[in-house]
């Protein structure tokens, strides 16, 4: 197939399943408090430490319209660095530039429209233009939509917002899976030189990763998947000089039902060890030193509430 065979059609023919309404006030939210307590409390004891609070996360926090509570606690200095994946972008670029995003599959994919839009496009077109001058997917991103004068709504991008803050957002992609990929002016050399710079950024904030947190909101394959490499490189350097990268705290947040022992029940007999944040994120990299925690839930209340736990965490230490 050419891919200039490929017809983009312009965002207003689309109908959108999300818009600006999805998103929740700056409050918090007790079905998930208790449980994110003690998180709170390891993210507190690491920025005291100055040590990183990496938040690993997919497409559907983006939409799950919790972005005044991911910029509040980006503000707070509770999130160092964002790791996301490829639809995160898609989604944040998209209600940023229209106020809305997300379509339906099932409609469009009947007639070859599925991602097919002119403006989502533009993406290549800056994540090109950003690695030539060696900029990573994040980066390129944040200062697009920062400086950007056509972005109305670049107050609710979780992108723009971390860029704002010198916050470092890191994009990791696999080529294919997202809907910018199929159109013409997608350069897979670029995205994937991109995405690499990206991904030693995240492994170089690993190395500081004792005593700090991972926490992984919705990601089944690429936080896991790539938190897991870029751990291997910063331990490998970091014995070579003699520091352990053990002491550090993990917490996923998912829908996927767990045992009760699952901090001990590893195994491969059960189905949950084909659930990658379960093995490498609560089990294998927190193992001799480490703690984990996971907590099941719905992000538009799971964030809340971690949210809600960092405030009243904090008021009690005053």
């Amino acid at each position: 197939m050419k891919k200039n065979d490929i017809r983009l059609y312009p965002l207003s023919d689309r109908r959108h399943d999300l818009g600006l309404d999805i998103l929740l006030d700056l409050e918090g939210d007790p079905a998930h408090l208790q449980e994110m307590l003690p998180v709170a409390r390891a993210i507190t004891r690491a920025r005291e430490l100055d040590r990183p609070v990496i938040l690993f996360m997919g497409g559907h926090v983006i939409r799950s319209g919790v972005q005044n509570h991911l910029i509040d606690l980006m503000e707070q200095g509770a999130i160092t660095g964002i790791a996301m994946n490829g639809a995160c972008i898609i989604h944040d670029f998209e209600l940023a530039l229209i106020g809305a995003t997300t379509e339906n599959v099932k409609h469009y994919i009947r007639d070859g429209r599925f991602g097919m839009w002119q403006e989502t496009g533009r993406i290549n077109d800056i994540i090109n233009e950003g690695f030539s001058k060696g900029l990573g997917i994040g980066e390129a991103m944040g200062e697009a939509i920062c400086t950007g004068t056509d972005f109305p709504h670049k107050a609710f991008s979780i992108i723009g917002a971390a860029y704002q803050r010198n916050i470092p957002v890191t994009v990791h992609v696999g080529i294919g899976q997202d809907i910018i990929h199929q159109h013409p002016n997608f350069d897979g050399a670029a995205t994937g030189g991109a995405s690499h710079i990206d991904f030693l950024k995240l492994a170089t904030q690993l190395e500081n990763i004792s005593q700090g947190v991972v926490m992984n909101f919705g990601s089944a394959v690429m936080a896991p998947e790539v938190y897991l490499k870029a751990l291997s490189m910063a331990r490998n350097v970091g014995r070579q000089q003699g520091r352990s990268l053990n002491r550090l705290t993990t917490l996923v947040c998912d829908l996927v039902p767990l045992p009760r022992d699952w901090k001990t029940g590893l195994s491969r007999k059960s189905d949950n060890y084909y659930f990658r944040p379960y093995k490498t994120m609560l089990v294998r990299t927190v193992e001799n030193g480490g703690e984990s925690h996971y907590v099941r839930g719905r992000h538009n209340q799971t964030i809340p509430g971690l949210w809600q736990a960092l405030k009243e965490v904090g008021e009690n230490d005053i």
